[in-house]
């Protein structure tokens, strides 16, 4: 199958495809070869402002339609992202180039999930009745206005529908501006909205660098801003939008635990820890990067992690036998490079990898190193590339508190026999997101976010939908009225 990587223009704007060549031009680059497939246009001031005043038109109508009217468009969106999944998935693959093997199942289906979750949530959004003897009070559940999604390069196709599905269906309209490295996919997200019956207006895709995510974090049209990103970036925007009073939800990163008990399932325990660390070449932000391994199962872990990690299948995305694939940049490629050479320096043990594959594109071995301490880089710094680090403990206490020993808090992990122990140590773990036997699953039925440095508010589930509308309070005077004077 032939897919064309080329958008049909840069931008998606008040339900149609927007071209601005006076923009800078930004280069899509295939990870996989390094090879130059196409270009998009950042966003110039006029673009930036259509889509801001298409959003700020077009949303008022769109949340005085019933909650049923505006689920039932973004389940149809679903079903024709599902019927589409292939020609989405090679299209996740030019943008980031994970293996299609990996994005088949992964992206286009999650965002079909996304849509369908909250579709069917949308004709529920209710507020309540309080009654206070002779009189009563109710609530409303209010949309916030225009919503702005910023979004990470390493998964475009879930995060467009992670932002967009529930602000959508609270009665908001939403600009999503995808990350400069992959601009290919929230294209395809808009169009299909519109395709499936979304007024025009209400979901729109600018492209662009920092500048244009400022320009819509500052502007005062916007009520919400929504990132994904790193927990530098966070703190940035959310000064910004805090400076108007904006609402904001920061989906940021980490550098999460994932404690693994002599009595644990070795087999169980090393997947798990290839989950949480080589799935999309180690570029999750909930991923356990510090593997803290129990010494009496330390070698037994080691050796499986060695032998299975060793028999991971690289090479050409495109092809479903592979189950790793590139970096996805030149640029990320390098910095973790740097972070593998901090790792030798410093005196961890490399157990495999620490090189480039001998491929073309931006292809690094996937690495373990052991013997790691607390105090080197690779066990303080979130790397966002496949770069595992084994640390020993002895005690439960012991570990608790150096796997707290962070100011990030998104996720943590736990694989035990003792299911008292794995509630006990979930419980302890200062994590907003966390697994007990697996690691990194992330149903859209499920609440997701961190907390500390990893972020304020949650993706996904029920809750979600608090933090894209908001409650009119309504007090009901049904007696005579008393005063003082």
């Amino acid at each position: 199958m032939s897919i064309e990587p080329r958008p049909t223009a840069s931008h998606f704007v008040n339900g149609a495809y927007l071209e601005d060549t006076d923009g800078a031009v930004i280069d899509l680059i295939y990870p996989a070869t390094g090879e130059k497939i196409g270009q998009v246009h950042a966003a110039t001031p006029a673009v930036v402002d259509a889509a801001l005043s298409a959003a700020k038109a077009a949303q008022p109508a769109w949340a005085a339609m019933t909650g049923t009217e505006r689920g039932r468009i973004l389940r149809r969106a679903a079903d024709i992202i599902r019927e589409r999944n292939r020609e989405l998935s090679v299209l996740e693959t030019y943008d980031t180039g994970k293996p299609l093997q990996e994005t088949l199942v992964a992206d286009a289906t999650s965002a079909a999930d996304a849509l369908e979750y909250f579709g069917g949530l949308a004709g529920s959004l209710t507020g309540e009745h309080i009654p206070l003897g002779g009189d009563w009070a109710y609530t409303v559940r209010e949309a916030l206005g225009v919503c702005v999604g910023i979004g990470a390069w390493n998964y475009p196709t879930q995060i467009a529908a992670w932002k967009g599905a529930p602000a959508l269906a609270c009665g908001n309209a939403m600009v999503f501006k995808p990350s400069e490295t992959t601009p290919l996919c929230a294209l395809k997200v808009a169009e299909i909205l519109h395709e499936a019956g979304l007024p025009a207006g209400l979901y729109n895709v600018v492209q662009g660098m920092g500048a244009v995510g400022a320009a819509l974090v500052e502007d005062p049209r916007v009520a919400k801003v929504s990132l994904t990103g790193s927990a530098p970036t966070g703190k940035r925007v959310y000064a910004a939008a805090a400076a108007q009073m904006k609402h904001v939800t920061m989906e940021l990163g980490g550098k999460s635990p994932l404690i693994i008990f002599d009595d644990a399932d070795v087999e169980d325990a090393v997947s798990g820890a290839i989950l949480g660390n080589f799935y999309s070449s180690g570029q999750v932000c909930s991923n356990g990067t510090r593997v803290f391994v129990q010494n009496g199962i330390r070698e037994a872990f080691l050796k499986r992690l060695k032998e299975r990690t060793e028999a991971a299948t690289l090479g050409d995305p495109m092809d479903e036998a592979t189950n790793f694939g590139p970096m996805v940049s030149d640029a990320q490629m390098k910095i973790v490079e740097g972070y593998i050479a901090k790792g030798q320096e410093e005196g961890a043990t490399l157990v495999t990898g620490g090189a480039r594959a001998d491929l073309p594109g931006y292809f690094l071995q996937p690495t373990i190193f052991a013997d790691v301490t607390d105090d080197m880089t690779i066990a303080r710094e979130e790397i966002f590339g496949p770069v595992l680090s084994v640390l020993d403990f002895e005690t439960e206490d012991e570990v608790i508190a150096r796997a707290n020993d962070t100011d990030l808090g998104l996720a943590g992990g736990v694989f035990t026999r003792d299911l008292a122990r794995a509630h006990r140590i979930v419980g302890a773990l200062e994590a907003g997101t966390c697994w007990i036997n697996q690691y990194n699953p992330a149903p859209v039925e499920m609440p997701f976010g961190g907390v500390k440095g990893s972020g304020v508010g949650r993706e996904n589930s029920k809750i979600a939908i608090e933090h894209y509308s908001q409650l009119k309070t309504v007090y009901v005077g049904m007696l005579p009225v008393e005063a003082p004077f």
